[in-house]
């Protein structure tokens, strides 16, 4: 499969998790927008990966070129994963505070 279709995935998954981050209010769904960034970014570079190491193994049968991208996927999970945890727990709480996961309603909160 040539890379430009997991270039134009990544490029509307990325785009549709921006769209989603820039119009929606809710808390969650900010939070799934940003997953899905990072996951298109995943993707991206797993493809870019495979590209690399299928270049590098035409010139030699016995390299390990090309790994490096996927090794970037699993730190960015280890990280998204992370800010699961931590992102879920800060709604949690503001929604147990305010009975409401409205961003716009952080704003009242300053006072």
């Amino acid at each position: 499969m040539p890379i430009q279709y997991y270039i134009y995935l990544s490029l509307a998954l990325f785009s549709i998790g921006i769209i989603g981050v820039l119009t929606r209010r809710n808390a969650i769904i900010v939070f799934m927008c940003i997953e899905l960034m990072l996951n298109a970014v995943n993707l991206l570079l797993v493809a870019f990966s495979k590209m690399h190491y299928g270049m590098a193994l035409a010139a030699d049968p016995a390299t390990t070129a090309g790994i490096d991208g996927q090794l970037f996927v699993f730190f960015i999970m280890v990280v998204a994963a992370a800010e699961v945890s931590v992102g879920l727990a800060i709604i949690v709480m503001m929604f147990r505070n305010t009975h409401s996961v409205d961003i716009n309603f952080l704003n009242r909160l300053k006072n």
